[in-house]
């Protein structure tokens, strides 16, 4: 395996075919090359010093490059792991970064060739793909991978609005704790879905509860455009965070 620095003359090259979408270039350069497809690029960057699978460069943000999805099957098929882990500040696959921007044919691609679509690691909380498309409101890529199969907690199915899974879990013998039933409703109104928020609501939630960036879910409302959830959150008197 081969390790390189972002600097390299050779990381630069296959860098920058991956992000024009070159097909021709990255071909070239696999083919001069034997072995650069399970390469690794380490690099600085805010979060400090990280190194990165190719994989990594064609999800990175924002996502979306040309030709996506056959350059995830070029670099597979020339060895690449679909699997890769990305090592310094986080453990995150390329699968956990076509899921943050959102990228649902790279998504697909990435899931034809392999990847696991319930590999932990995410910035968020250490979990799957999902977690980190659910978080970041990527709507596309986390749906996408719940017709992939991906298995979903109920913060997850709470904010992608699946009401027929949040009764499911709040119906379970173990039902939610009053703490699991506020963070869904939190996750309600950052995705937009007044039915699920009324449900979770009805069991018990904190609606003035504040999570991530200490915002409420009136924040996350207003801040999604969900006109109608904030009209009824400022109905039952919810308060924002600032």
């Amino acid at each position: 395996m081969q390790h390189l620095t972002s600097r390299d003359p050779l990381a630069v090259a296959v860098t920058a075919a991956i992000r024009r979408g070159d097909l021709s270039r990255l071909g070239q350069l696999l083919s001069d090359h034997p072995g650069l497809a399970t390469a690794r690029i380490t690099e600085h960057g805010e979060d400090g010093e990280g190194t990165r699978s190719l994989l990594h460069i064609a999800t990175d943000w924002p996502g979306h490059f040309p030709h996506g999805p056959e350059t995830v099957a070029a670099l597979v098929a020339a060895g690449a792991d679909p699997g890769a882990r990305f090592e310094g500040a986080h453990t995150e696959t390329p699968l956990h970064w076509a899921a943050s921007n959102d990228d649902v044919p790279v998504l697909d691609a990435l899931i034809a060739a392999g990847a696991d679509i319930e590999a932990p690691g995410a910035v968020i909380a250490e979990g799957t793909p999902l977690a980190d498309a659910r978080a970041f409101g990527q709507w596309r890529a986390a749906h996408r991978l719940v017709e992939h199969g991906a298995r979903t907690t109920l913060q997850d199915a709470a904010t992608l609005g699946l009401l027929d899974r949040v009764r499911a879990y709040a119906g379970t013998g173990l039902p939610p704790s009053p703490d699991e039933i506020t963070s869904a409703f939190w996750g309600a109104c950052h995705g937009g879905h007044l039915a699920t928020a009324r449900y979770l609501d009805r069991h018990g939630a904190d609606i003035d509860w504040c999570g991530y960036d200490d915002r409420t879910p009136l924040d996350v409302a207003r801040a999604q455009g969900a006109d109608d959830v904030e009209r009824w959150l400022r109905g039952l008197g919810a308060r924002s965070g600032s």
